[in-house]
């Protein structure tokens, strides 16, 4: 079943003059939610119904980094291209037996490694100015949860060693 077209902005008389930079996030997935992610193509993420506001605030041109949970990775990256939209399509699967992560964006893939190339979160994490909420100790904690906000310098760093494992497997 296909998922419906992200409804249209009604034009306005006056336009907002000031631009907004990309915001950066993090989805927290199950491996089998990233697989279903990467069967779709990586053309669109559920966001869980709970992050409903969060996941209005997502617009087209930000970013989304993705943490794999039980692998304790990071394992992909995409761009945003469409504003958020309500759907209940099944894609995605969840503990609750209500969640159909309803919150809606259409993606497209930047970096999508196999999972040989995935980043381990523990190689970075005491760099990633986010963790540093945390204490060093629990800095699993900072992967609880499913949507984060990221620092996009954050972003970048995870972003550059995904990359850079890709090249070097490419080149072996």
């Amino acid at each position: 079943m296909e998922e419906p077209e992200p409804p249209k902005q009604a034009s306005r008389k006056r336009k907002k003059t000031s631009v907004r930079s990309a915001q950066h996030w993090m989805i927290v997935s199950s491996p089998e939610n990233l697989r279903k992610t990467r069967e779709h193509g990586f053309t669109m993420q559920g966001i869980k119904s709970r992050h409903r506001r969060r996941a209005e605030a997502i617009r087209p041109g930000d970013r989304i980094l993705y943490y794999v949970t039980g692998r304790m990775a990071f394992g992909a990256t995409v761009t945003v291209t469409s504003n958020m939209y309500e759907g209940h399509t099944p894609v995605w699967r969840s503990a609750r037996r209500d969640e159909d992560y309803p919150w809606r964006v259409h993606i497209r893939p930047d970096l999508v490694p196999e999972e040989v190339d995935w980043v381990p979160a523990k190689a970075l994490a005491y760099r990633l100015e986010y963790v540093r909420k945390w204490p060093p100790e629990s800095w699993t904690l900072a992967f609880q949860g499913h949507l984060h906000q990221l620092p996009q310098k954050d972003f970048g760093l995870v972003e550059e060693e995904l990359a850079r494992l890709m090249k070097t497997r490419r080149s072996a």
